[in-house]
Formats: structure tokens, sequence, C-alpha cells
């Protein structure tokens, strides 16, 4: 049987084939689609968000304590809050089989940064398997758990945005998943419990298991020789083999799909049989620098490929360079005098009026990594810092303690404060630091496309679920200033967050307007504009609201304002920021 699939999707497929049990992750662009479709397959395999991305990954090595086949999957810094579990359960090993997916993002199409987990996963001991396309995603998904099992060692199934998102037909043979039959569970606590005088002993063990995966590599069908002209051999792996295929067609390549611990035999034997080698890789020289280390020559080169998304224009740039057969790719640019259309809050936000008054009050705001990271631009003008999932509460508590004086005011969304903001909050609160923290609540994981969260009372499977207080949680953390307004409140708003700033005890306002777009409000009402009233006075413009759009020009760079139609949703901040009576919604 063939199917069209991405490699999420083909990941998904596989684990269901291959008898996966448990799978449990948080969702990130680019891994998100991996858990939305294995839950397709709820009857066999029990799936779940976690409220981040260790939480998942501890999921997992229970399962595979257990004896069941386990999988977790995450975006690529997700895989940073999960190293604390993982770095331990390599030396323990997996019982059951584990694959751990950590999907990168060269770059950086939603992301803050694009580290390469090749080394996260050699720093681990992990075994390492690359696929370069969904056929590929679907087969070493499958005999990643064979081959976790066979080593005692989670598997990292490394994607990356190109492999996860491109589709291409994938055969799946005979499809009928099942459970996997779980190992017997036996209590071992020299196994499982790795105190020093057990830790010793597995550090040992460890080394001794990656000299045979080094030796298993070798061999593995995932590593495979493509023979070519001699003159010059290409070492390559992952989406990138895609590209030298494309660009260097008539050479001879070793196009390695295990790449940790790497075969290097092969590699020395790939090595003797070419004239000149080259190695091309996305991201950091993982590769290079350890096939430099065996004493191997490989050609240098000046044409850039360890920085951002690789893709043929620039390799044929290095073929211009090593050969000089090709001429330079050129780049498109686009036409002259067209408009940038940056990101922006969609219309009718409500995380849009908590900028508008925390910048109208003069506020230092911590952000945090959701769509409100919008709030830093242009003309909300509203957001400081953005470092990673819930730093916006430490970070704020750090400015607060450094002495910096004046309004500090941390912002994270509802999902967020689940994944890693509670946390904060308490030890804000243990430490007597005074911080104020605005969460979000819309009630969804909006940027990663509208996933469930603790506050949204379902599972990922659809399922009722307890819906947990964010209110309740701040109190139980000792704050006695929690408050809960409506982020489409402009007046309250501003009301309550003055009054948090300027005071001397930490607080925690909830700023509540359901995602317009999750909750099907984008038409909720309509805003409309009295042209005679309008004064042209520019206020509404600093809502950054798409729908208000420039009018007649009533003065050199004053413009009165107009409401698409067709983007409006009616929330009605604009006619609270107007001063003169000019909006008015209609339904």
């Amino acid at each position: 049987m063939k199917k069209f699939l991405s490699a999420n999707e083909a990941v998904a497929h596989a684990a269901a084939q291959a008898g996966c049990v448990v799978a449990s992750a948080y969702p990130g662009t680019p891994s998100t689609e991996i858990l939305e479709n294995i839950v397709k397959f709820k009857s066999t395999v029990r799936c779940e968000w976690a409220v981040n991305e260790k939480v998942a990954m501890e999921t997992a090595i229970g399962a595979s304590m257990a004896g069941a086949r386990a999988l977790t999957a995450m975006k690529h810094v997700g895989l940073n809050v999960a190293m604390d579990p993982l770095m331990t359960f390599t030396y323990v090993g997996a019982t059951g089989g584990m694959v751990v997916v950590s999907a990168d993002d060269p770059g950086m199409h939603s992301s803050q940064n694009e580290q390469d987990n090749r080394n996260l996963a050699k720093f681990a001991r992990a075994l390492l398997l690359e696929p370069s396309d969904s056929q590929e995603a679907y087969d070493f998904t499958v005999r990643a758990f064979e081959l976790s099992e066979q080593f005692s060692v989670p598997v990292i199934l490394r994607l990356t945005t190109r492999t996860s998102h491109s589709a291409s037909l994938v055969e799946l043979g005979y499809f009928a998943p099942a459970p996997h039959p779980l190992v017997p569970y036996k209590r071992n606590i020299q196994k499982h419990i790795p105190v020093p005088m057990f830790a010793r002993g597995h550090r040992l063990a460890a080394e001794k298991r990656t000299a045979a995966m080094a030796a298993a590599a070798c061999a593995s069908p995932f590593n495979r020789v493509e023979k070519g002209r001699t003159d010059l051999g290409i070492v390559t792996s992952a989406v990138a083999y895609q590209y030298v295929k494309e660009v260097f067609p008539e050479f001879s390549i070793l196009k390695l799909g295990w790449t940790n611990p790497l075969p290097k035999a092969l590699i020395a034997d790939f090595a003797k049989s070419v004239d000149r080698l080259l190695v091309v890789e996305e991201l950091d020289p993982f590769l290079e620098d350890q096939i430099r280390a065996m004493g191997l020559a490989v050609v240098a080169h000046e044409t850039e490929l360890n920085m951002l998304e690789l893709n043929a224009d620039r390799l044929q740039n290095l073929r211009h360079e090593l050969l000089g057969d090709v001429s330079e790719a050129k780049t498109a640019k686009p036409a002259e005098g067209l408009p940038t259309r940056p990101p922006v809050l969609c219309a009718g936000c409500g995380h849009r009026g908590v900028f508008y008054v925390l910048h109208k009050l003069g506020a230092i705001v911590t952000g945090d990594i959701g769509c409100y990271t919008l709030g830093a631009f242009p003309p909300l003008n509203a957001m400081d810092s953005t470092i990673c999932m819930g730093a916006s509460i430490g970070n704020a508590a750090g400015m607060r303690k450094a002495g910096l004086k004046g309004r500090i005011c941390a912002v994270l969304g509802d999902s967020t404060f689940f994944h890693s903001g509670i946390t904060g909050i308490l030890s804000a609160h243990y430490n007597g630091t005074p911080v104020t923290t605005v969460v979000l609540d819309n009630r969804i994981t909006g940027m990663t496309g509208h996933q469930d969260n603790p506050g949204s009372g379902k599972t990922l499977a659809g399922d009722p679920a307890p819906v947990t207080e964010i209110d309740a949680i701040a109190k139980a953390c000792g704050y006695r200033k929690v408050v809960t307004v409506s982020a489409d409140d402009l007046a309250g708003l501003e009301r309550v967050l003055k009054d948090a700033m300027d005071g001397d005890e930490g607080a925690l306002i909830i700023a509540y307007a359901p995602c317009r777009i999750a909750a099907k409000l984008t038409k909720e009402g309509l805003c409309v504009t009295d042209a005679a009233k309008c004064k042209a006075c520019g206020a509404c413009f600093k809502l950054g609201c798409p729908a208000i759009t420039r009018g007649e020009e009533v003065a050199p760079g004053r413009f009165k304002m107009r409401i698409d139609e067709n983007l409006c949703a009616g929330c009605k901040q604009c006619s609270q920021v107007c001063k003169f009576g000019a909006i008015t919604r209609v339904r």
C-alpha cells in the first residue's frame, strides 16, 4: 500500500506499524503533526500532549521501563528541556524500544535558534538516525524501535523542517497496527536506579555499547555507497543528500542514515576509493569534524554551508567554486516597490490590547515563546526580551533583583505557563521578588496550530479533561494579588496592570480572551467608522490591527482610518482607543 505522506505523517504510521504503545509530546513546529497523526491510531497507541518536553520524555521512559515500545517527539529546542532525563536514560538503557524524534529547524523558520541536535545525540551517547525523505522516515522509525531494543538505547530520529513538511509516496506494506508484545516487567534497581555505585557500571557499559553500535552502523543498509566518478567522493546525510543528488549526480556518494555512532570503517574505505573527499551537511560540521579527526583529508571550500538552511543554489555555488563547470546560482529578488508583509497578530486578537496598554504604561516587558512575541514590533513596541519557554518570569525577577527600577512585567501564554511558567512564579514568590506576571489566556496552544492544553478541557484524543485554573495555581503558590480581566477591556487592563506593577508584591494577572481563530469568532461582529467624526489623529493605528487601514489623506502624513470589513473581527478595541466616538460596532 502506498500513501502520499509528509515525513511527520510517515513517522506516525511507522510508530503504529511497529507496535508503539505510548506516545507523548509537546507541540512545537516542525514536529507537531507527528502526534496529531499518531492519535488517528488511538485504538492501539495511547497518545497525549504532555505539559512540556521533559514530562513527555519521562512518560516515554516510564513506558519503556514497563516493557512497552514508546515514542516522544519535539522540536529541536524542546530537546534541551528533555535532556536531563535523556542523559541518564542512555546510561540506564531501554527495555521496550524507545524513539525520540527531534525536529530541527535550519534557517529558523519558526524558532529562536537553529541548533544542530546531532551534537546532543553524540553528547547523550544515543543512537542517531537521519532520514532524507518520507520513505526513509517510515523505514527508519520501524527499524529504530528494533535497534533500541537490540542495543538497549534510546534512538534519536532527527528530522528537519524540510523533511518534516515535504511529502512523497511511501510504501507502507501490509498495515495492520497492533501493540508490540510487552517485555515482562521485572524490578531491577541496579538498572533503573543509577546511584553512583550502579551508574559507574552503566558508564562502562555505555562505551561497550557504543562500540557495538558503531560496528553495526558500518553494516547497516541505512548507510550506503552510490558509485559514480571517483575523482570526487561526497559524504552526506539527511536532506543534504537530496541536494547533492541534484547538483553532483555523477559523483560517488556515501549516503549516511545512521550517523551516531559514526561508521568510521565504512567512511575510511570510501575515502580510499576516491581521489578527493568532500563532506556536505546541513548546519554544524558534525560529520566533517569527526572525519578530519580520523586523519582523513577533506576538501576545504569558501562556500558557506554551515549556517541557515541548505538548498540546491548553495550547492551549485559550491560546485562552481570546486569544479568551475557551472555558473553561480542567481538568487531571485522580489520586484522593487513591493510592500513588506511582516507577521502580525490576528485581527481581534486579545493579546493586542495587553501590549497596547503595557506600551502606554512605559513598562519593560520580558516576553516568551508564542504568537505574542509579535508584541515586540511596531506599532506596539511592547516587548524587551524573548529567550525560551517560561523565561519571561525568571528574566523579570532577575531584572528586579539587579536593581532595575520602574515598571517591569513578564508576559506569557497559558500553554507556556503550564509548560514552564509555574516554577517561575513559585521561585519569584519564594525569593520575595515582586514580579508582575501576565498570562495571556486564550485556552489554546495557538502558535503551533491550536493544540489543547490543561486549560482547554480536552485531551489530544478529543476526550473531556479536567480544566486547570490558572488563578488557583497562583493562589496555591502563595500569590495574594491574582486578578482576571478581559483582554479586550483596555480601561480595565490599564487599571489592573498599573496597580500591579506599581505595587510592592508579586501579582498574577490573567488577561482572558479566546483565540478568535480556534473559537471561530473571526466574524463575531463588525466595527465601522463614521468618517465625519474621524479626526485623523492616528490613535487607532497604534493598535497595529490589520483590519485598520488608511483612508482619506487629510494632511501630509495624516490619514483618516478605514476598517476592512473582510478582516474585522468586531473586538471593539479600536472603539475604546478613539476619543471622538468615530468607531462603533454593528452586528
